[in-house]
């Protein structure tokens, strides 16, 4: 059984058909990315796994139990962690703050360890834990989010345009850093534009275009096939 799968979602904006019977899954201690061009659906079939969007219709399963229609925080309790596109951390508050508002289902107890095991994969929140979020530079904001995400202990972990206007620099450090998190056990839902990037880490790649799938496989197969590196790989 997967641990994620997605059946036939169809979700709308308005009058507008974003999703269209979109299905995919994850197993466990994969990364999978969902590549694309920008519209094509990406971040919003994320926020329906996520329970910020309703799907009109499909149904998302994790671990065995219907999520489709459960609210954001018990689908963050259930295990599913989401880095959203843009970072969008708490910019008024210090690092610290914003790492423990990651923390916010699990038990008081476990707070402190979860911290060290953040600090320890991002030692630059721990030198800035006392900073203000907002005068992060932007990498280090990404890192920022994502260790608030890492903070739920998530089984699986959902990642929107992580590389998003970072420096070349800041993306390799941000990619390695998936790989360690994936290698430590946890599993990977990528969506990102940068799909060479993205191809170049993952076991497996959906190509969504215009809310449907139209291309899957082995991200290392993807990555040599002509039609995606013309479309996707500028190549």
């Amino acid at each position: 059984m997967a641990m994620l799968e997605v059946k036939e979602l169809n979700v709308y904006y308005g009058l507008i058909h974003a999703l269209r019977d979109v299905s995919f899954e994850v197993n466990e201690g994969e990364v999978v990315a969902l590549i694309g061009a920008n519209g094509a659906g990406k971040t919003t079939t994320l926020h329906t796994v996520t329970g910020l969007l309703t799907a009109k219709s499909g149904t998302v399963t994790f671990e065995g139990k219907d999520i489709t229609r459960r609210p954001g925080h018990e689908i963050v309790r259930a295990g599913v962690s989401h880095v959203p596109e843009g970072r969008r951390v708490f910019a008024g508050l210090t690092v610290y703050e914003n790492l423990k508002m990651g923390a916010y289902t699990r038990p008081k107890s476990e707070i402190e360890s979860s911290l060290a095991s953040v600090y320890q994969r991002f030692p630059r929140l721990e030198e800035r834990k006392n900073q203000a979020a907002g005068t992060l530079s932007g990498g280090e904001q990404q890192m920022l989010a994502m260790g608030r995400a890492l903070m739920s202990r998530p089984r699986i972990l959902l990642l929107d345009e992580p590389s998003m206007g970072l420096s070349p620099l800041f993306v390799k450090e941000i990619f390695s850093i998936i790989e360690e998190v994936s290698k430590a056990g946890t599993t990977v839902l990528l969506v990102e534009q940068n799909a060479k990037k993205a191809l170049s880490i993952a076991d497996r790649a959906y190509v969504l275009e215009t809310g449907k799938i139209v291309q899957t496989g082995r991200a290392s197969d993807l990555l040599n096939d002509d039609s995606i590196k013309k479309a996707y790989l500028g190549e």
